[in-house]
């Protein structure tokens, strides 16, 4: 039987190779060197280099996901800080090739060529075989969703309202007037694809191309869709409900493959990126997975020790002020902060204490302390016990 972690997860499965010993860089590698040693391993373990290999097939996919995270600034900063969890699609975030061979030729153009290829910029074609390109795909979308505390600590479900294009309700999204409009492609006879033959240094290679005359789709359309011009999409609003996770933090960025604009002719949908922005809490202050609280208490309590209410993110609960103490210190609620977003860890609530002093007083009360005021107990006497504020705090983050 396979380990399993405590949520159930295959270990096993898990367990995936570091993208830069994938890539064979370094992290300090910048964007050209990134693409340089992506087009070297794809060329290794192409699929058309060696047919009926499954070890390589992996190994070209594996590569593919490496360099998709790589290549973009917001999922490489997300990897580098929390590896591959950060760009998990299960943790809430975008990230994850779809292990699909075409969708890999398509994603990478600019570095295979323009049909998908890494031979096309070196031999002039593609790879052989494949399907319709299926229309243009549509641009992502961004929104911004702003989470108080509570939320973060918890994680949520939102629904919310999106102005985008979606696919036109008349035509369906294929951009023709009606069926009768709808060809078969002259220039491909409906593959989607054109079939050259070409001599390179290593002798003649037959290669695949998109059709030029219908640009993949296989069809031409004779008579447009009247409502969108036949660009198969129209503007709209459509409500989405995001799965949010706990733990996310100022400016992080999820992904929602498929929830951007729609795609022009049937094309594949844009994805829609979700910047989360904190907003500021009125009693809580966050400091990574740990929240800080500020608790005042009077002189009395203090001096005398007392049972009182704190509130948490999410309830309140009952801490025990001892005898004598001090303005400053410092009581740990633990496990009562806001969890990681990448692992099972919590963060700690930070109770500190402020010994209130008044700043007006009444006769009664100035009386009282003027009493008080010579008593030897009540005056300053620290002993090398005292921890001053910076040793308490980095007694409590060792």
């Amino acid at each position: 039987m396979r380990n399993k972690n405590k949520k159930g997860y295959n270990l096993k499965k898990m367990s995936k190779r570091d993208f830069y010993e994938i890539l064979g860089v370094p992290k300090s590698a910048d964007a050209d060197s990134l693409k340089k040693a992506y087009r070297k391993v794809a060329m290794k373990y192409h699929p058309d280099r060696n047919p009926g290999d499954k070890s390589s097939e992996e190994k070209f996919k594996e590569a593919a996901e490496a360099y998709e995270i790589l290549s973009n600034p917001d999922k490489k900063a997300r990897y580098d800080r929390y590896g591959h969890a950060g760009v998990d699609p299960n943790q809430g975030f975008g990230g994850g090739r779809s292990g699909n061979m075409e969708d890999i030729f398509s994603q990478f153009g600019d570095i295979f060529g323009d049909s998908g290829s890494p031979f096309e910029s070196f031999f002039g074609g593609s790879r052989s075989g494949g399907g319709r390109s299926g229309g243009q795909k549509g641009s992502n979308l961004r929104i911004k969703v702003s989470m108080t505390l509570e939320e973060i600590a918890t994680g949520i479900t939102k629904k919310i309202k999106v102005k985008k294009q979606v696919s036109c309700k008349t035509c369906g999204g294929s951009g023709a007037k009606d069926s009768k409009s709808v060809k078969t492609c002259s220039g491909c006879n409906g593959s989607g694809y054109v079939r050259q033959i070409r001599s390179t240094f290593l002798g003649q290679m037959q290669t695949t191309t998109t059709c030029p005359t219908c640009n993949g789709t296989g069809q031409q359309i004779a008579n447009n869709c009247t409502s969108c011009r036949g660009s198969g999409v129209e503007n709209n609003e459509e409500t989405i409900e995001i799965q949010i996770p706990a733990g996310v933090e100022d400016n992080m960025q999820l992904s929602m493959r498929g929830k951007g604009n729609a795609g022009a002719n049937g094309g594949p949908a844009g994805d829609l990126l979700i910047s989360i922005e904190q907003k500021e809490h009125d009693t809580f202050t966050r400091d990574g997975m740990n929240i800080h609280f500020d608790f005042y208490v009077n002189i009395a309590d203090a001096a005398l020790g007392t049972q009182v209410e704190v509130p948490t993110l999410t309830s309140t609960v009952k801490i025990k002020i001892p005898p004598g103490t001090q303005s400053g210190k410092i009581f740990r609620l633990k496990g009562l902060g806001i969890p990681s977003v990448q692992s099972y860890d919590k963060g700690d609530q930070l109770v500190h204490v402020h010994v209130w002093t008044p700043k007006n007083v009444s006769n009664e009360e100035k009386t009282l302390l003027e009493k008080i005021r010579n008593m030897n107990n009540f005056n300053p006497h620290p002993s090398s016990e005292e921890k001053g504020f910076f040793d308490r705090m980095k007694e409590f983050f060792r």
